[in-house]
Order: C-alpha cells, then structure tokens, then sequence
C-alpha cells in the first residue's frame, strides 16, 4: 500500500514536468515574437508601406491610361532658380571652379538642405575639396578598384518606369576588404556612382537601387565598409537617389540596420523600402517594367557587371 500511495503521488509530478516544459516553450515563443517585433520597429520605412503601395497603384493604373512610361523629368522653377543664383554667387567668390557646375547640380544641394543658401553653399564647398581630394584625375579607374571589382556584387542595366538608372547590388557578396582597406571601398563607391549619374540627364538625375541581401550574413556585415558609403552618397551625391528595393531580407539584418538606421538622414529614410518575398516580383513591377527588370526578379533584362556597364 505504501508503494502504491508513493505512485501516487508521483504522478502530480510528472504533470508539474510537462506543465514547466510547455511554459518554458511559451516563454521562448514569447520572447521570439518580442525580439522580432523589435526588428519590425527597427524598420521604420514598413510603417508607411500599404499608404506606398495605395499610391504607386494608382500612379500605375493613371500611366497605363495613357499609354506611356512615367518620367521623371523634373524642370527648375522660378523659386529655386532664384535661391540657385543667390548660392551660386555665393559658391563662386570662394570657389572659381564651382562656375563650371550646372544649375540642377546646385539645386540638388539645394533640396538636401530644405533650400536653405547658406546651408547648402557650405555643403556645396565640402564636396568640391572633398571631390578634389579624393578623385583628383575626375573619375576613378577599374585598376584602382581590382579587389572590389573581384567580388561581383553591383549591375547596372535598364531603366525605371521613371527613366532612371537601375543598380542591382548583392550584399551577400560583399567581403570586408582586408587587402585595400575601406579606402578601396570608397573609390568603389565612387566608381559606381559615378557610372550610375553618367546615365542620367538634367531633370532625370536620380536612380534606382536593388539591394539583395540573399545569402546575408554575419561576414557581410561590414559596418565601417556601409557607413562610409552612407556618408558619401549622403553628403557629395544629393538627391540622387531615387529609391531603394531591399529584397530577401534575413531576419539577421535587422542588427546590422539598427546600427546604420540612426546616421541615415530623414530625405533617405523615406526612399528605402523593405520587399515582401511573396511579392518581390509584383512589388518591383509597379516600379519598372518587366522588360527592364533583371532575369533573376521574373524579368528580361541580363545583369550587366557595373565595370562593363
């Protein structure tokens, strides 16, 4: 009887087991959703998404009624014609070589600093001796770019609905460059940049960007590499970029995007946007036709290396 009872009362303690195994279960799942929702607010972009999809919808419904692409070509106006004579007398008494330089180069400043003269003539002035300094034969070559060239991560091919240039960049690919250091990595930048402007005219100047993160991981994230790059397109290419399509996003990102997300500034933050893999294809079609649009995202166009581009 003894060892009956002793049976017994054993079995409240194996229920008590099961019940501690599926609270410890919950309380993972608990924490996973909490670590995951960090990240969704961590990517503040997604929070204005469905109002972007509204409105690109409608955009592509009023373009297929008239039977022609959306272009971009954005005239100057009588405002900022005005402010760009004030800064452009301002520029010019402390850099002659700034009279070279077109009005819809000055408006670019213009715009990135809210119109505001002062503002954009000094940031203006820093990119012309940063220019100077850091690309003093005007561009930068392929033999001065050998290790980044080597990864095959950037394309450029086609154009937007909008006539834009589009680059496809393969983060994946990226590898710290330990043999040119981050200073090979921004003549690389620059490079492409460079290349990625040369196709684009005045009134069509910005671009748009693919930035594919399949295969991304921990040896990807190159933070120094990324800031650097953020700094430059930021500060020395104004209102150039158009958008960027963030595309097989890993949930591991979302550490290196909480780290970059306070440099990027409030112009950039509204033009990167975060693709649904469920609906990559169809969300990279309200942007560019399938004509234009890379092989690899359900399209016709081949990659082209950005070097032979």
């Amino acid at each position: 009887m003894e060892g009956k009872a002793e049976a017994v009362t054993m079995k409240p303690n194996n229920d008590e087991l099961l019940s501690k195994q599926i609270m410890r279960q919950e309380a993972a799942a608990t924490e996973k959703q909490e670590i995951q929702m960090q990240c969704d607010d961590a990517m503040k972009p997604n929070d204005d998404e469905l109002l972007s999809k509204q409105r690109m919808k409608q955009e592509a419904v009023a373009t297929e009624k008239e039977g022609i692409h959306m272009r971009c070509d954005d005239t100057i106006t009588d405002q900022e014609m005005n402010k760009i004579e004030l800064m452009r007398a301002l520029v010019e008494k402390q850099d002659p070589s700034s009279k070279e330089v077109d009005d819809y180069a000055l408006r670019r400043f213009l715009r990135a600093r809210d119109l505001d003269i002062e503002k954009s003539a000094a940031m203006f002035l820093k990119y012309l001796k940063w220019r100077q300094s850091f690309v003093p034969k005007g561009s930068i070559s392929v033999s001065e770019i050998p290790n980044e060239i080597a990864q095959n991560k950037m394309f450029m091919q086609g154009e937007d609905k909008q006539g834009c240039p589009i680059a496809v960049v393969f983060g994946g690919r990226h590898i710290q460059n330990k043999l040119g250091d981050v200073e090979e990595f921004k003549r690389f930048i620059v490079f492409a940049l460079d290349k990625l402007c040369a196709r684009t005219s005045p009134g069509r100047e910005k671009f748009t960007i693919i930035g594919d993160l399949q295969n991304f991981g921990y040896c990807n994230s190159d933070v120094r590499a990324y800031l650097a790059a953020l700094s430059i397109v930021q500060d020395c290419y104004p209102e150039r970029l158009g958008k960027v399509l963030l595309v097989h996003v890993p949930y591991i990102f979302c550490t290196l995007w909480k780290i970059l997300y306070p440099f990027i500034d409030n112009h950039t933050k509204k033009k990167i946007m975060f693709v649904e893999n469920k609906r990559l294809t169809a969300t990279l079609l309200q942007d560019i036709d399938e004509s234009q649009l890379p092989e690899t995202y359900g399209g016709k166009m081949q990659l082209v290396p950005i070097q032979d581009a």
